[in-house]
């Protein structure tokens, strides 16, 4: 394993990134802005490097954290900065990397204001991300997990749609109320258990009723984010308004906090809340994925739509999450990878339409295929994705989740396929209003299709959603160990507790 500070290098160096884009000067505006996007598109793909270097290093045979680095940062409170990665948090931050030059990219264009803040705002966003999945410190976490909320609420609040400034304040609100009991929380665990190690905290042993209360308050914040239902509502205003990669790295990226915080922190240090809650959990879920799935069916605008669908496969991750056995966190982990993919590349779809006409309204399209043939491939791939057609990732991630539903409980089960179902339903009626028919509109008779700077971002996302369906080994062998190592702890507390009582 190298030597080398690799997570420092992965978080730092997008900062730098920032501050040399920020010292940009020309007279010409073009120029600024063209010199912003290849500094940020370099910069990005070196992370990408870094940390696709780590992936290749990273030992999957142990569930001991990998690349840790130590360094005391308030020593008097034994706060410090405190980076390690597991086969858990490993696969996130290949995400986060793997999305943000793909956001870069297809805002090439699109975005022509302050194009140097977007970029700096993007880059920052990057840094964030990465910190939040390789924090060993609880203070050091919460910090990053907060701190995200800054640069998405100006992506969303500047370059967003008409609506951006009651859905950024929206965003900012719904996350930030949930984040102020994840922060009591925190303030209560360590002035039980004397530290904000992480590693430390998942063998604290909290009282089982002082674990409920905790739980709870952690739930706030972490349900928020991923987000569940009923507290999905700034979801749908959020992406609507948000420019395309906005909603890429929300939907790519950003829900995952909550699926990870659920992984990291509510099964390994609250292990009996987390059983005691789990009922709670399913029926939440459940209500997600049928409710958000019925109302999928009935929108009229293709974020909206994409939104929804969303909110309903996030159900599925914490069904999985929350059967506490092996196959359903491994599928909740390998959900939150594969919709990461499918719902970050459907909204790059989106995008790619609503460049050319400036409409997301389903209405207002049709036929698309007799103009733009290598988009309706590209878009019938993702699509098929979401619905969960084997072959793709998102059958291997659903699949693992219903087996460990099943073991679970099989009304669970049984109710989570209902959302199989009605997803195909939605997402082959948005594919054929979309692209099959008559060419109808008159502009859409003039439509081009996509050109060689979205294929190079599309190609890569085809090839990942197929690579996780067809060979799922690589990946689920990475998180194994770690899972393993999570059902141990969660269970084995679990049993000691009944012992106890």
């Amino acid at each position: 394993m190298s030597d080398w500070p690799l997570l420092s290098l992965a978080i730092f160096l997008p900062l730098i990134g920032s501050a040399f884009i920020l010292f940009i000067r020309n007279e010409d505006e073009e120029r600024v802005a063209e010199n912003a996007r290849n500094a940020a598109l370099w910069c990005s793909l070196i992370v990408l490097v870094i940390v696709v270097a780590i992936w290749i290093m990273f030992d999957p045979s142990t569930a001991e954290f990998q690349f840790v680095e130590q360094v005391p940062w308030i020593p008097a409170y034994g706060i410090q900065y405190y980076l390690g990665i597991d086969g858990i948090s490993l696969f996130l931050i290949v995400l986060s990397a793997f999305l943000t030059p793909v956001c870069i990219l297809c805002s090439w264009t699109a975005i022509q204001k302050r194009v140097k803040e977007y970029m700096i705002a993007f880059l920052v966003m990057e840094s964030l991300m990465i910190g939040v999945f390789s924090s060993l410190d609880f203070v050091l976490f919460y910090l990053f997990f907060e701190a995200m909320l800054i640069p998405m609420f100006l992506i969303i609040g500047v370059w967003g749609g008409p609506r951006r400034i009651y859905s950024a304040f929206k965003f900012f609100l719904y996350t930030l109320v949930g984040s102020v009991l994840l922060l009591v929380a925190l303030l209560v665990m360590y002035f039980e258990a004397g530290t904000t190690r992480i590693p430390d905290l998942m063998n604290a042993g909290f009282d089982e009723d002082m674990q409920r209360w905790l739980w709870l308050a952690m739930f706030a914040s972490f349900a928020v984010k991923v987000p569940m239902w009923p507290v999905h509502t700034w979801l749908p205003d959020a992406h609507v308004e948000a420019p395309t990669a906005g909603s890429v790295i929300l939907a790519g990226v950003l829900l995952k906090m909550g699926g990870y915080g659920f992984v990291r922190f509510s099964l390994p240090m609250l292990p009996e809340a987390s059983e005691y809650f789990a009922p709670l959990v399913f029926s939440l879920s459940i209500i997600a994925i049928i409710y958000t799935s019925l109302v999928a069916l009935m929108q009229n605008d293709m974020k909206k739509l994409i939104a929804y669908s969303s909110v309903a496969h996030m159900g599925f991750v914490t069904i999985g999450i929350f059967s506490l056995n092996q196959q359903g966190i491994e599928g909740g982990i390998y959900q939150m990878l594969s919709h990461g993919v499918v719902s970050a590349a459907l909204f790059l779809c989106v995008g790619v339409v609503y460049d050319r006409i400036h409409s997301r309204e389903i209405a207002r399209y049709g036929g698309l295929v007799n103009r733009m043939p290598r988009y309706a491939f590209i878009f019938m791939v993702f699509m098929l994705a979401s619905v969960g057609l084997p072959g793709t990732s998102g059958f291997v991630g659903e699949f693992l989740v219903l087996v460990g539903a099943f073991q679970a409980n099989t009304w669970v089960a049984l109710l989570a396929t209902t959302g199989i179902i009605l997803g195909a339903a939605y997402m082959l009626w948005l594919y054929r209003r979309v692209v099959f028919g008559e060419l109808v509109h008159e502009d859409l008779k003039t439509i081009v299709d996509c050109n060689r700077r979205e294929l190079l971002y599309f190609v890569p996302l085809i090839i990942a959603v197929l690579v996780m369906g067809v060979w799922p080994e690589p990946f689920l062998n990475v998180m194994h160990v770690s899972v393993e190592h999570l059902v141990d702890q969660t269970q084995g507390s679990a049993i000691l507790a009944q012992v106890g009582n």
